[in-house]
């Protein structure tokens, strides 16, 4: 039975295999008769040629090609081109145009299958499950449709149902994109440096978390909790509540949400909604997603911004999402505040940051770019205000000389301009920098709080406190692999007492440095927060944990300035 079943996996792959032929050999073709079309050889094999065949193979650029060979070759490789789109890094600029354009709708499921997949993963007929189920979808994809229903408790709700068999056309064609990758790496060496194979394994990663609806409802949580912890008076955002009893791997229940889309201007002035606020609104809401949760939605187009009956702005979607640490979400607020102060070193400085310091081949060419890009910058009349438009021109930067940053920077970069386009209908005259500098400021500064400058270096004592507890047990770990032959080493004895002697000093000064330090901060925390007891409105604990600072300072110099010769 399993020789069957091996056959069976077999041919199938084959028969994938051969539709995927088919199809380039399609656009192949075309861009064949492109090329003797525009080169105006060969006029016999030209009058071969059908006129429909020219005419269809003049309509498209080869990037046009290159979007509908992934929409004829189904959803797989719908979702890697637009997962591609989000990496102008690897591919050209003008192909990730194309690909931001690639659709995946086609027919929906028919009721009774939709109802099948919803009875199987709920374990329950849809009738008890829900008061109404709606038996036509409001939208569909090639991954999944959408239907309404109403829960007993009279909530509406959106259910996301996933198409049937999806899950096994998918890990079929990652199957034969493993091996057309390992096939170009081995054949082709100039395609090594992009590593196809590295390509389609985090291809995989992100598709096998997208159609895993659990992974969905818990990116919808993450960002409704954001959003609920935010109680300022700017947070005009709304997400979706997700109801966890009717989501599964397959099936996905969220809020029902009713509203305009936020690019349906005239029925939003009709229900008296200012678009300049509105503008505004979304402005503020995206900025804080990046500089202040670090969570934030990647694919922020018209589609997926609803406006709210109390004038609030809905997301939806949440398939595609960034995250950022906090330590790069102050990195990018330096960025950003050192472009505008036209700082060249402070912006090398956080470009190195964010691609984990990595080395610079060329340091003075690089200052020379970045004072060009600063320069023309200040000079520009047009996209001033773009923060995407600072992105995209520092990516070119960045991959000129080879510096590698997080995937979520084109992410970042990509998001803002779709969001640019939304504000720009909203309202055109929106001065964006001026929104997102107190936000710069506020990430760029929490590196410098005291209290997480105290934490840091008391954490950093103790870490060294550790480290001086733990070594004498790893030094007779070494000796003992020594003395049992693991390791053998070779010692001649030139002067090493005051080597060991000038450690032991440098181990103590280290010590007291960080007591030193530690004492300081303690003292400006003591004494900033007014501390009791209190002596002439002074904290008497900061005071004295000052003149202790002071007195251990003042013993290490005394300590330095005897030199190497004390015993």
């Amino acid at each position: 039975m399993s020789i069957f079943s091996g056959l069976g996996k077999n041919f199938k792959s084959l028969s994938r295999y051969n539709e995927i032929l088919k199809v380039l050999l399609k656009y192949g073709f075309e861009d064949l008769v492109q090329y003797l079309e525009e080169s105006n050889k060969y006029a016999l094999l030209r009058k071969l040629v059908p006129k429909a065949s020219r005419k269809h193979a003049m309509a498209y650029s080869k990037w046009a090609k290159m979007r509908l060979v992934c929409e004829e070759l189904g959803p797989t490789f719908v979702k890697f081109g637009q997962i591609l789109s989000n990496r102008p890094d690897l591919v050209p600029i003008e192909l990730t145009y194309e690909l931001e354009k690639l659709q995946d709708c086609v027919p929906p499921m028919s009721e009774e299958e939709a109802r099948r997949v919803v009875e199987t993963e709920l374990d329950d007929d849809v009738n008890n499950l829900f008061a109404w189920f709606d038996p036509k979808p409001f939208a569909s994809a090639s991954m999944a449709q959408v239907h309404k229903v109403t829960l007993h408790s009279g909530k509406r709700v959106a259910l996301k149902i996933q198409r049937s068999g999806i899950h096994d056309i998918i890990q079929e064609d990652i199957k034969v994109m493993y091996k057309i990758a390992d096939v170009l790496e081995r054949r082709m060496p100039s395609l090594r440096s992009f590593d196809p194979v590295g390509l389609v394994r985090n291809f995989e990663d992100s598709i096998t978390k997208e159609i895993d609806f659990i992974n969905e409802s818990i990116n919808v949580q993450r960002f409704y909790n954001n959003l609920e912890a935010d109680t300022s008076l700017d947070q005009f955002a709304h997400a979706p509540k997700v109801y966890q009893e009717f989501t599964t791997s397959k099936v996905l229940a969220l809020e029902y949400i009713s509203g305009i889309k936020i690019h349906e201007i005239q029925k939003l002035k009709d229900k008296e909604f200012d678009p300049k606020i509105l503008a505004n609104r979304l402005s503020v809401s995206y900025f804080k997603q990046i500089f202040e949760y670090g969570f934030f939605h990647a694919d922020p187009h018209p589609g997926n911004l609803f406006v709210l009956p109390n004038g609030h702005i809905c997301y939806l979607d949440f398939g595609m999402m960034g995250s950022m640490l906090p330590r790069d979400i102050a990195t990018f607020g330096r960025l950003f505040l050192a472009i505008t102060e036209k700082d060249v070193k402070r912006i090398i400085q956080a470009l190195q940051q964010l691609s984990n310091n990595a080395p610079i081949e060329d340091l003075r060419r690089l200052e020379y770019d970045i004072n060009e890009f600063v320069e023309k910058y200040y000079v520009r009349e047009t996209h001033e205000n773009e923060l995407s438009t600072i992105l995209l021109e520092l990516k070119d930067i960045i991959m000129e000389h080879g510096l590698k940053v997080p995937t979520y920077f084109f992410l970042f970069a990509r998001s803002l301009v779709t969001l640019e386009g939304v504000i720009n209908k909203l309202h055109p005259e929106l001065e964006q920098f001026e929104i997102v500098k107190p936000y710069l400021r506020k990430s760029a500064a929490k590196i410098y709080n005291p209290i997480l400058m105290g934490k840091k270096v008391a954490n950093s004592v103790v870490e060294f406190a550790n480290y001086l507890e733990e070594f004498p047990a790893d030094l007779k770990n070494a000796i003992r692999k020594i003395n049992s032959g693991e390791v053998k080493v070779e010692l001649k004895h030139k002067g090493i007492d005051p080597m060991i002697h000038t450690l032991q000093r440098i181990t103590k000064q280290l010590i007291a440095a960080f007591i030193m330090v530690t004492l300081i901060v303690g003292a400006s925390l003591f004494i900033i927060f007014e501390i009791t007891p209190l002596w002439k409105g002074i904290s008497v604990l900061g005071m004295t944990s000052f003149a202790l600072a002071v007195m251990l300072g003042a013993g290490m110099v005394l300590n330095i300035s005897k030199g190497d010769y004390d015993i």
